[in-house]
């Protein structure tokens, strides 16, 4: 007898020591000893999301599993991203998914942004919300106000970057967050460079955005700022081509015409003065520095390097510009690029 109530403790011990293991420490394993994250979407069952996991994880007990779910899941799991350990036991699983304890997800996009249309539709598609409900913040003069925007110079707001925010995130959680990361970037210096030279940030950003344009190689970028800061102190138009290409709709272009100068658009610089209404791409912080500390030269002229290095020739005088520029329809021509 004794020896039968010994044996039913140690039998009873064992059960509550797995238990307490699949409860608390892992019933979960992933098959390679790696970190696994899945989305949850609107509606989706535990069922649904235990089946998905089965690809990467094994479960130690699926009766555990069961008696824990019965014990805990009162509901079903909260919309959102979850990225779980190697190991997971069932209680931890449970009460994430319950509370909506998610994974922040990397969200990011780059200078290759040039519209709004384009920016919306990379939120729509790193996020779960409607790219529609993005653009018609974007395109709401009224919506942009309050950050101090418009529609023309939303994208000011959205410097490329890596951010980590929640997939669930609301629109106008979404615009809040931007705008605190816009503010932060926009320290008391780079304020005070931008008024040492004259400008609103929102201008420093149209700028960089037209520097940014004019070649992929970053190395220029503080030369031609300087070019172009010259233009603007002079009174000259910019005569950037990469603003007619904004204007013209068609982003792919290689080569501006002459009948492309013409263009009736605010964008054009070659017919308006001055900065356009608002950037024409999302450029980058360190382009934005690049223009705040632009080295002074005396220079108003670029022309692409015939060379086709992908470097520009730089000039103060028209005559050196125009004998460049020359060869470089040359070129083109030769090409057969139109």
């Amino acid at each position: 007898m004794v020896l039968f109530f010994a044996v039913a403790a140690l039998a009873a011990g064992a059960f509550a020591i797995e238990q307490y293991y699949r409860l608390e420490v892992c019933n979960f394993s992933a098959n390679d000893d790696e970190s696994h994250g899945y989305y949850v979407y609107p509606d989706m069952t535990l069922d649904s999301l235990i089946y998905l996991m089965q690809a990467d994880y094994t479960i130690g007990s699926y009766t555990d599993w069961r008696i824990h779910r019965r014990q805990y899941m009162h509901s079903e799991p909260q919309t959102g991203y979850y990225k779980f350990p190697a190991r997971i036991g069932d209680k931890h699983l449970i009460v994430r998914l319950q509370l909506g304890q998610q994974t922040p997800i990397k969200l990011t996009w780059t200078n290759t942004i040039r519209t709004r249309e384009q920016l919306a539709s990379r939120m729509g598609k790193a996020l779960l919300l409607d790219s529609a409900e993005i653009i018609a913040r974007l395109d709401s003069n009224e919506y942009m106000k309050k950050f101090g925007l418009n529609k023309e110079t939303a994208v000011c707001m959205f410097i490329p970057n890596t951010y980590e925010v929640y997939w669930t995130m609301t629109p106008d959680q979404l615009f809040d967050r931007m705008y605190r990361e816009y503010q932060a970037f926009w320290t008391k210096e780079r304020l005070r460079k931008a008024d040492s030279l004259g400008l609103t940030p929102i201008e420093v950003a149209t700028l960089a955005s037209i520097v940014e344009s004019e070649t992929h190689n970053a190395k220029e970028y503080p030369i031609i700022a300087s070019l172009y800061l010259n233009r603007l102190r002079k009174g000259m138009p910019l005569q950037a081509c990469p603003t007619v290409i904004f204007a013209t709709g068609d982003l792919k272009m290689r080569r501006v015409l002459k009948r492309h100068l013409k263009i009736d658009s605010p964008y054009n610089t070659y017919i308006n003065r001055g900065l356009p209404p608002g950037p024409i791409r999302c450029p980058n912080g360190t382009t934005i520095d690049a223009v705040l500390d632009a080295p002074e030269t005396d220079y108003l002229y670029m022309c692409a390097n015939p060379d086709w290095s992908g470097t520009h020739i730089f000039s103060a005088k028209y005559s050196v510009h125009a004998e460049a520029a020359r060869a470089y329809q040359q070129e083109l021509n030769a090409r057969q690029i139109h």
